[in-house]
């Protein structure tokens, strides 16, 4: 949520609900985003048996 704050703000600035809803949205497609660009790309490797 801390995150969350600070790239958005702390309180939502559309006046409409269904505008806040997409606000929101906005707001977390954004920083889910981020944190996908942060996060190491995992590769499974096959365990070598000799």
């Amino acid at each position: 949520m801390g995150r969350y704050k600070a790239l958005i703000g702390p309180r939502l600035r559309a006046r409409g609900f269904a505008a806040q809803q997409t606000e929101a949205t906005i707001g977390v497609a954004v920083l889910n985003r981020m944190l996908a660009a942060g996060r190491p790309n995992s590769v499974r490797c096959q365990r070598v048996v000799a």
